[in-house]
């Protein structure tokens, strides 16, 4: 399972898997995940399921949930922020670097 964003009936975009310490964890319940959205693929521009009553749901299996610990969300939220930024940071110097090679006419 993946967190993603659906627009118009396909992925647009999409993270890393899901952390069991969080998303199935019973001491963890109020990040539980219990359903998710069913996709053709795991990639970017996939179509998700729809029928006419809306998005095609699973469920997860209660067994796929165990006791995993405590988990301090808010240090798991500080180290996911500070990843997404320095993900940002790398895709702006990728990009200028492009820019600069087209400029060149490389």
């Amino acid at each position: 399972m993946r967190h993603v964003t659906i627009r118009a009936g396909k992925i647009e975009s999409m993270s890393g898997m899901i952390d069991s310490k969080s998303h199935v964890n019973l001491d963890y319940p109020d990040h539980k995940v219990t359903t998710c959205v069913i996709a053709e693929r795991f990639n970017v521009g996939a179509k998700v399921k729809i029928v006419d009553e809306g998005l095609v749901f699973a469920r997860v299996n209660p067994a796929d949930h165990k006791h995993y610990g405590q988990v301090d969300y808010t240090q798991r939220l500080s180290e996911m922020i500070e990843a997404v930024k320095q993900l940002r940071v790398e895709k702006g110097k990728a990009i200028t670097s492009s820019s600069k090679s087209k400029e060149l006419g490389d």
